[in-house]
């Protein structure tokens, strides 16, 4: 099976969960750096999940979810997923 990158996601659905990501994010009022670090994520790393430039694993999308107050499942089913 083929690696799923930015580059091969044809279908856009890392962009779409990094647009439900940042949509969450802003909507409670955080900053990047303040999500990142609540999700104990880089804040680098972040910026590129938002871009949907980043293949990101499902322990990092629990640990998004859980930061905004989502389960993991909400996340997907914002990002129509």
């Amino acid at each position: 099976m083929a690696r799923i990158s930015a580059a091969s996601d044809k279908d856009g659905d890392l962009v779409k969960l990094g647009g439900s990501i940042r949509a969450r994010r802003t909507a409670l009022g955080f900053s990047q750096e303040a999500l990142a670090d609540a999700a104990g994520v880089d804040r680098a790393h972040m910026g590129k999940i938002e871009r949907g430039e980043r293949n990101v694993t499902f322990l990092n999308i629990a640990r998004i979810a859980a930061a905004v107050g989502w389960k993991p499942s909400q996340l997907l089913d914002d990002a129509g997923l």
